[in-house]
């Protein structure tokens, strides 16, 4: 049987393809600005398409943000790879949390990213990790180079990184460039110079992603 001239394939290709590119232009705008836990309907409004057309495309809220968020590891591996290719290790420390902050601020989709570090997103746990090989890497290097306290572990700046983050938002409200100076403050509680001894041990990295977890949870509004 013949193929009806009226829908061609390539057409019906093109327009898919255009359909699917408007859902993730909407969701990357929204995400920005609303965060993660923006109404899919809004999204699907936004782009000027369908319920149904979005869910063929993205059939969870998570294969969504795992497709706008697409380039988000490769972006923060690059960042990590110039951090540790910097000479002096404590330059490289402050210019990593520097640009992840930059990103934070100014995207409430990266900051819950970031922040919740949601393990159904597929990919999220990937990038997770990566992060926190490439914190545990810096932090070994400026201890080598004397600038770090030696009793500092990765899980100390996550747990104190992550909290600052999510204030960003709210912060950045009130000047865009407020963030720098609370970045710096707590990074000087890291430094060699002036320290004393920390009273209990770190928290355990099987209990951070836990922690976040519960806190989210107590927040969620009721249904």
């Amino acid at each position: 049987m013949a193929q009806s001239s009226a829908n061609p394939p390539g057409r019906l290709r093109r327009d898919a393809q255009r359909n699917r590119d408007l859902l993730l232009a909407a969701a990357r705008e929204m995400f920005s600005r609303h965060g993660l836990d923006v109404p899919l309907d809004q999204i699907a409004k936004e782009a000027g398409v369908g319920n149904a057309t979005l869910y063929r495309n993205f059939p969870t809220r998570e294969a969504l943000v795992a497709e706008v968020f697409a380039d988000a590891g490769a972006g923060l591996a690059a960042a990590g790879q110039e951090a540790l290719a910097a000479e002096d290790a404590w330059t490289g420390l402050e210019r990593y949390f520097e640009r992840i902050f930059e990103l934070v601020a100014a995207d409430r989709g990266i900051n819950d990213l970031v922040t919740r570090a949601i393990p159904t997103v597929p990919g999220m746990t990937e990038i997770s990790r990566g992060h926190a090989a490439t914190v545990g890497a810096l932090i070994a290097r400026a201890q080598e180079q004397g600038s770090m306290r030696r009793d500092v572990v990765t899980m100390d700046l996550l747990f104190l990184l992550g909290p600052l983050c999510r204030a960003l938002p709210a912060a950045t409200e009130l000047r865009p460039d407020l963030w720098r100076r609370y970045l710096a403050l707590l990074l000087d509680g890291f430094r060699a110079r002036a320290t004393h001894p920390l009273p209990v041990p770190p928290v355990g990295e099987e209990h951070l992603d836990r922690m976040f977890a519960d806190l989210w949870e107590a927040q969620a509004p009721e249904a």
